[in-house]
């Protein structure tokens, strides 16, 4: 049972279809919420076999697939190569749709700061910090999100385990401290480019993410500027088949992983 929560609870719910640029198209259904601890506008995606209306009736069978993604509009909207998030989030409605869940959609710019000061944080890693610490030298801490929020979501979608999808250890370590069963963590691909190598490289030595770098990758920021060519490479979430797929086992024909060239590898 969820701890000490605030109740939540669903605000209206209704049919999205989808297209993403690449051409692939699913029907989500989308969820607004009452009553969230910081009284800001999240949504949940339905994906799968979750599209449909959410209603007293438990849903039965296997914990859904679920993904806190947080909003970043340099990523997500513009397809900044700063970050992953952008390919993180097609991963993730791909994925998803396939296996059944829902995609938390949470208002965390920058981890939690704002847009304005992510921006100011990009300048300071351009100067020479880290991630992390340029988020700390504007008197932020490394990371400032609070998962309450996703929380309630998932209490008042009627889940009470999950599948995560996603490399952060402290989402599944916020989520059980606030009741949520995680059951599995389940990794995103590897979206790494020229210009954020350093930078998924600091998330894995700092932030413990689950990234699996190519060798040789670069392990210290700041960012290398320039990024403008994409090198298509094999799908990293490439496994046997099965009878019966499990959350890791989903692949996605277009996951890739791109920029090789940043770094000197060898042959």
């Amino acid at each position: 049972m969820l701890r000490d929560l605030p109740g939540a609870a669903i605000r209206t719910q209704l049919t999205l279809p989808l297209r993403f640029a690449d051409g692939f198209a699913t029907t989500a259904r989308i969820f607004t919420f009452d009553g969230l601890a910081d009284g800001r506008e999240h949504i949940a995606l339905g994906l799968g076999d979750r599209s449909v209306a959410v209603t007293r009736v438990p849903h039965t069978g296997a914990p859904p697939l679920v993904r806190l993604h947080s909003e970043c509009l340099t990523g997500d909207l513009l397809g900044s190569l700063r970050c992953d998030c952008g390919p993180q989030l097609t991963e993730t409605v791909k994925r998803i749709a396939v296996a059944g869940g829902f995609l938390l959609y949470l208002r965390q710019e920058g981890r939690g700061i704002g847009l304005y000061a992510k921006l100011d944080a990009y300048t300071l890693q351009d100067a020479g910090l880290d991630t992390y610490d340029a988020n700390i030298a504007l008197g932020y801490r490394a990371d400032e999100r609070d998962y309450t929020v996703a929380a309630q979501m998932i209490q008042a979608l009627g889940v009470k385990q999950v599948a995560l999808l996603g490399n952060n250890p402290d989402k599944a370590a916020q989520l059980g401290r606030l009741g949520v069963t995680v059951t599995e963590r389940v990794p995103t691909g590897v979206h790494i480019n020229v210009a954020n190598a350093r930078y998924l490289a600091t998330k894995a030595r700092r932030g413990a993410h689950t990234l699996e770098l190519p060798k040789g990758a670069p392990q210290t920021e700041p960012l290398v500027d320039g990024a403008t060519d994409h090198q298509r490479c094999p799908d990293p979430l490439a496994l046997p088949e099965h009878d019966e797929p499990t959350h890791r086992d989903v692949r996605v024909d277009d996951l890739w992983v791109d920029g090789r060239e940043v770094w000197n590898s060898p042959a």
